[in-house]
């Protein structure tokens, strides 16, 4: 782990590329704390479930009467075969699509888990030092509690992954290319359906193949989305920014209700009131023709329950 010293900082942005859940960019003080140099990788995940026996929310039966408290009243209950265990898998179109709608891009496989990332006949042989996908938010709060950690707040993450760069268009500065070379595990090309992997890169990347930021971090944009704390609101930096005072160690709503939806939102849109997690740091599935979400500021709301090919995470500690 590394030490992260106190400060105060920006977070979110105004800047034109900004989207409207990461404005307005406002003050925030951070205490000192502890932040994995590297997401959790499969390899790490491997021993928590070989010392537990834990399984996976991707790998449980799936129990139709808790789910259904989770869709609009009357929801028919979908056939058998649809109730499986599993989890969502990046699949590449054939050509073009409206960039508007995931599910052209986004299947939901049934036997698809962390130990078989792209579902039935995959499996991790050689990606030990990749890191860990399909796992939902449970999922990572179990193993850092096993590892005797936590999952860093949203505003630990961002302050962390600018590395001492206070505003900042990416982690390592406000330009994409450094002496030419790529500085994350992006999209590169025509997404959904053409990636010219000018980065090297496909898929996921082996934990610490770019360069670290300046506090030694690694991956703290592209490769996979990392899991947070704190409940999601688009509106939360506004409800931050409104107390008029720089923020302290803030934590995030205490509920998953809004009080002030975000027009243009990117995030999923869902049943009003329905609780996602923040995830921040953006994927190998980001492109900046569709989201550049591998910049510090850039935020999502993502369902707790379900994991998918590009997101991980990595675990924080508060200091002695």
């Amino acid at each position: 782990m590394v030490l992260i010293p106190a400060g105060e900082f920006t977070m979110g942005s105004d800047a034109p590329y900004a989207q409207p859940n990461e404005r307005p960019a406002h003050r925030v003080k951070v205490s000192a704390f502890l932040l994995d140099a590297y997401p959790v990788t499969n390899a790490d995940f491997a021993k928590f479930v070989a010392a537990t026996g834990y399984k996976t929310i991707a790998e449980r039966p799936v129990d139709w009467e808790e789910l259904k408290t989770q869709l609009p009243p009357d929801t028919p209950k979908p056939p058998a075969e649809a109730l499986q265990p599993g989890s969502l898998v990046f699949h590449p179109t054939s050509g073009p699509v409206p960039l508007n709608d995931m599910s052209g891009w986004w299947v939901w496989t049934n036997g698809a888990d962390w130990r078989h990332p792209e579902g039935p006949g995959s499996d991790l042989k050689g990606r030990e030092n990749h890191p860990v996908v399909q796992v939902a938010w449970e999922d990572a709060v179990a193993y850092a509690t096993w590892a005797g950690k936590r999952l860093p707040t949203e505003a630990e993450w961002e302050y962390a992954a600018r590395g001492g760069l206070d505003g900042k268009r990416y982690a390592w500065g406000d330009e994409e290319l450094v002496d030419g070379k790529p500085h994350a595990n992006r999209w590169t090309g025509d997404f959904p359906y053409r990636n010219t992997e000018e980065d090297g890169f496909v898929g996921t990347a082996p934990v610490g193949s770019f360069p670290a930021n300046g506090y030694g971090l690694f991956d703290m944009g592209g490769n996979v989305w990392n899991w947070c704390a704190d409940i999601y609101h688009g509106s939360a930096h506004a409800e931050q920014a409104a107390a008029g005072a720089v923020c302290c160690d803030p934590k995030g709503p205490a509920t998953a209700a809004e009080p002030r939806p975000v027009p243009g939102d990117p995030s999923p849109a869902e049943m009003p009131g329905t609780l996602r997690r923040v995830t921040k740091g953006g994927s190998f599935l980001c492109a900046p023709s569709y989201c550049e979400s591998y910049r510090p500021a850039a935020r999502r709301g993502t369902p707790p329950d379900t994991g998918s090919s590009h997101v991980g995470f990595r675990c924080a500690k508060n200091t002695p």
